[in-house]
């Protein structure tokens, strides 16, 4: 797997042999439909690309809510209205699609647990970085510990919100002055990595622990997959997480 020159790998994970994390690009395998879950080749061929069992990538069916679920074995299918997984359980790999929104992967080195989150503005400001810690905690995991990496979704540049965007950041996001902008006409831009930065801080992932990626969705159409761009039925990039055991 760490052979695939085509994956995204993310510099807080490289001193920890034990784990391995990834996200996607256009040029991993040229997967076009909207979801992984919805076309069994498509899954196959990326479990293939990652030298791994398709039945050991596990896969929720999102809807943009703050639900986190415990993963504690295969599942027999996939996992309904859920937007973040947890493990402790090695050899299986936690997955979530994105094309715009944010992808995290967590893991604690101390306690061997994992997480990967699918947040877009609802998952962010509804709560889902914390919900995913508090999950990881009833594996033995701490905050202090935990080691995050923020992914490639829309960037503060391009991601334009409404009223109701605003109005819910303000509400729920520390130091939210640093996570929006207005543009030359008076819109406001939300910093969903900043946003998600300040959440991970919030709930006590030490600073220095924390990586983002800083690569714009929306702004590389050589490599990256966008709704925003594309349209909601494009392609997905998948960010996966697997304590290799």
């Amino acid at each position: 797997m760490d052979k695939n020159p085509d994956l995204i790998r993310y510099n807080i994970f490289k001193p920890f042999a034990n784990i391995c994390a990834f996200t996607t690009t256009k040029n991993t395998l040229p997967i076009e439909r909207v979801r992984y879950s919805n076309m069994p080749e498509n899954k196959a061929k990326l479990a293939e690309a990652l030298a791994l069992e398709v039945r050991q990538m596990v896969y929720p069916d999102q809807t943009h809510s703050n639900c986190v679920a415990e993963v504690r074995e295969v599942p027999d299918a996939v996992i309904s209205e859920t937007d973040a997984l947890v493990t402790n359980q090695a050899r299986l790999c936690l997955c979530v699609q994105t094309a715009d929104c944010v992808p995290m992967l967590l893991f604690d080195p101390k306690a061997k647990v994992i997480a990967a989150i699918h947040a877009g503005w609802r998952g962010t400001v509804g709560g889902i970085v914390e919900k995913a810690i508090s999950k990881m905690t009833n594996y033995g995991a701490s905050a202090k510990n935990i080691v995050a990496a923020i992914g490639p979704s829309i960037s503060p540049e391009i991601y334009e919100v409404g009223d109701e965007v605003v109005a819910a950041a303000q509400k729920s996001i520390p130091n939210v002055e640093a996570t929006l902008h207005k543009n030359g006409s008076g819109k406001f831009h939300f910093n969903l990595w900043e946003a998600n930065r300040q959440l991970l801080l919030k709930n006590g992932v030490p600073a220095q622990n924390i990586e983002v990626l800083g690569a714009c969705s929306f702004s590389d159409n050589e490599k990256y997959y966008s709704a925003r761009r594309d349209g909601i039925d494009t392609g997905r990039m998948v960010s996966g997480i697997m304590l290799k055991g």
